[in-house]
């Protein structure tokens, strides 16, 4: 007799396969099948671990930083006149503009201290041995982009803390032998820091820095799928022969689950604690204390540490020695070994700077905390920004804001004073003796030194600073006798 058909026998309609219809429409015109297939079979030497969980993470911090600022970048002019009061505009009109803003500042911190956790996986994994020295230097590369996209961003507020950090930081690079006064007045777009500098570090922040961090992304990963994850530290980086697990499914959703931690933490931090902003960037608040972000705060204390005749020393050859040892460890480091504890000199050097930067961060912390002058004073600054962020929100009306780059100057009378404010403001010396070099808690007045020292006294105490000056911070510089004339006759002449 025949039988009743079952339901596994009765063709499916038009309905159910509409899915897998529209599916295998898409995958032969996109190839998105293999794509994924490509992407999620990925074999992990002795299986799916949290350790490597670092480069995804990283991967979706990016993403999450490009898409907060393009909504930012909505709103941001780039311009002294009017990039302070659009942030304000964002922080304190724009609905969520608080939140979203405080999703990319601590998105910021997050990018660094995810991708300094992923170097040292890196490296004390071993992961860098056995042809993967392009994988670490384009890893490194991505490091640099990172600290720069940092950097860049800082000064966009334009707010008081923004300006001077900046000014300190571009100061820097005036201090490199031969080409240092080239490039600050390349980066600030000229001897000042004005909109030419704000419209340089904007470029640099939305274009450039971006589009290189993409591409390095792209080297970086192809680079990894070419040869392969490393796997665990008892493995061979060169011949695997532990037993492989594909990165779908347990690898992936390790990965989606930091990648949720980070959104929630973020979240936390964006809700309860938003970014602050402070009031509006002006060059003549003398007494104002520049202090970087914590990922700068080693470099800001190490540029205290060395003066007089040590100053190409601490510019120039112990940060070239660390470079050179950390884009070059692949080639330096040529074992198979991977255990950290049967390599004693790379993990020792290693550790060594790691501790020396936590140290001097937190040092600087230290300092801070326990000079009575300087800690009153960064207590008045974060109250200064508390008190702007619970002001409501001023519209700029036309004519009626001075211009950080002009507010509290005035028309230099002699060329020779004009030579001599423009040596004061390419050094940053109003970092720490102030605009108007009237005196800061860090720096004393310079107002009539002239009455004081004479130009070749002046000239002797740039190279030979006094033991206080060196206990301040104060850096060696190399003026020529005209150039010290224009700066004493710079000094003289303010009031």
């Amino acid at each position: 007799m025949p039988t009743q058909p079952t339901s596994r026998d009765v063709p499916q309609g038009p309905r159910n396969r509409k899915p897998g219809r529209i599916f295998r429409w898409f995958d032969r015109r996109t190839g998105l099948n293999k794509l994924l297939h490509e992407a999620l079979d990925e074999p992990i030497p002795g299986g799916a671990r949290y350790a490597y969980i670092f480069g995804s993470g990283l991967l979706f911090i990016f993403i999450s930083q490009f898409i907060t600022g393009i909504f930012l970048a909505l709103y941001y002019v780039p311009s002294v006149d009017h990039a302070h009061v659009t942030v304000a505009y964002i922080t304190k009109v724009v609905a969520a503009g608080s939140f979203l803003r405080s999703l990319h500042v601590y998105g910021a911190s997050a990018m660094v201290i995810i991708v300094l956790m992923h170097l040292s996986q890196t490296f004390l994994y071993g992961s860098y041995k056995g042809r993967r020295e392009l994988l670490w230097i384009s890893g490194t590369v991505l490091f640099a982009l990172v600290m720069g996209m940092a950097f860049t961003g800082y000064l966009l507020p334009w707010d008081q803390k923004a300006y001077f950090a900046t000014a300190v930081g571009t100061s820097v690079a005036s201090e490199f032998p031969l080409v240092g006064g080239f490039v600050e007045r390349l980066v600030r777009g000229g001897t000042q820091i004005g909109t030419l500098t704000l419209s340089r570090f904007f470029v640099m922040h939305v274009f450039y820095i971006p589009a290189l961090i993409f591409l390095f992304v792209a080297i970086h990963i192809y680079l990894f799928r070419k040869a392969g994850a490393a796997g665990p530290i008892d493995e061979s980086p060169v011949n695997p022969r532990q037993r492989t697990e594909s990165f779908y499914p347990r690898q992936l959703l390790m990965d989606l689950g930091f990648a949720l931690l980070l959104i929630i933490a973020l979240g936390f931090a964006a809700h309860f604690a938003p970014a602050a902003l402070g009031p509006l960037a002006n060059p003549a608040a003398t007494h104002f204390l520049p202090r970087p972000e914590w990922y700068y705060r080693p470099l800001f204390e190490w540029l205290k540490i060395w003066h007089g005749q040590l100053e190409t020393l601490r510019i120039l050859v112990i940060p070239s020695i660390v470079v050179f040892l950390f884009v070059g460890l692949p080639f330096i480091d040529r074992r198979l070994e991977r255990r950290p504890w049967r390599r004693p000199v790379a993990v020792g050097v290693f550790s060594v700077i790691f501790i020396a930067l936590v140290s001097m961060g937190a040092y600087s912390y230290y300092q801070d905390s326990h000079d009575k002058d300087v800690a009153t004073q960064l207590a008045q600054q974060h109250q200064m920004e508390v008190q702007y962020m619970k002001q409501a929100f001023k519209p700029q009306m036309a004519g009626s804001l001075q211009t950080g780059q002009n507010a509290g100057s005035t028309v230099p009378p002699s060329p020779l004073v004009a030579q001599g404010k423009g040596i004061f403001q390419s050094h940053a010396c109003y970092a720490c003796h102030g605009e108007g070099a009237s005196g800061t808690p860090i720096a004393p007045k310079l107002i009539g030194i002239g009455k004081t020292f004479s130009a070749e006294q002046m000239e002797d105490l740039f190279k030979h600073p006094l033991p206080k000056m060196t206990a301040g911070g104060m850096p060696q510089f190399t003026f020529t006798p005209d150039e010290v004339k224009a700066l004493r006759s710079y000094l003289d002449s303010l009031q």
